[in-house]
């Protein structure tokens, strides 16, 4: 499958902007800083851009991938590859934070709706009409993941309280399968020939290689740099 540079570019935004915002909160964890960003609107609103970002690309990715048909191939790969690296991120919280360790972050999430967007992923209006649907009927406040977290912690070991990144099926899945809908209804075509996208700058090729290693550079930055803020913290 031929990369689309401008995917790339897309989903490279959203790796420098995480980047940023996981900067500021280890700024922010080891005192360096002092800002709300679990409750401060600027920082709320700048996560939602983020994980929007990237899970708009995770839809468009995943009908690139299977446009004609479900390659089960590579759906058996992504799954594997996914629970890998959510496993790896739980594991390390948990050591790192254990009373609020990550058991349903982003790429948990990515994992879940990977595999709940297939059988949209031919029928790019119902993905449309229920993307919107999840989104509207959630901030109505009709559905949510509440009362199932509520079952879960009676009978799973998770944090009852907070934990350090939470990305919950609904109403994200909502935002995976109008990814899936703007690919399949050739929208992306529009957005993606935008000259923001087609520049051939310096800032686009960084971006572009930061949209072609965003598993790795999302496994590895986050230690990196709360390892780099620690060793800081205890010289200064």
């Amino acid at each position: 499958m031929k990369r689309v540079v401008a995917l790339d570019i897309f989903r490279g935004l959203a790796i420098f902007l995480m980047v940023i915002f996981h900067f500021c909160y280890d700024l922010n964890y080891f005192n360096f800083i002092k800002i709300k960003i679990t409750s401060d609107p600027f920082w709320l609103n700048f996560r939602i851009i983020i994980v929007t970002i990237f899970l708009l690309a995770v839809g468009i990715s995943l009908k690139i991938a299977h446009n004609k048909k479900i390659n089960f191939s590579k759906v058996k790969k992504r799954i594997v590859l996914l629970f890998l690296s959510a496993s790896a991120v739980s594991f390390a919280t948990y050591i790192i934070f254990p009373h609020s360790w990550v058991y349903f972050g982003i790429l948990h999430l990515i994992l879940v709706a990977s595999i709940l967007s297939l059988p949209f992923l031919n029928y790019p209006k119902i993905a449309l009409i229920s993307g919107f649907l999840i989104i509207l009927l959630y901030n109505l406040k009709l559905i949510s993941m509440h009362k199932l977290f509520l079952f879960t912690i009676k009978y799973l070991p998770i944090p009852k309280y907070h934990t350090v990144d939470l990305a919950p099926l609904i109403p994200w899945f909502g935002v995976v399968l109008i990814g899936v809908a703007i690919k399949g209804l050739n929208l992306d075509k529009k957005i993606f020939n935008l000259k923001i996208f087609t520049l051939q700058t310096k800032p686009n090729s960084l971006l572009a290689m930061l949209g072609r290693h965003s598993l790795l550079i999302y496994l590895i930055h986050q230690p990196i740099l709360f390892a780099i803020l620690f060793l800081v913290r205890k010289v200064v």
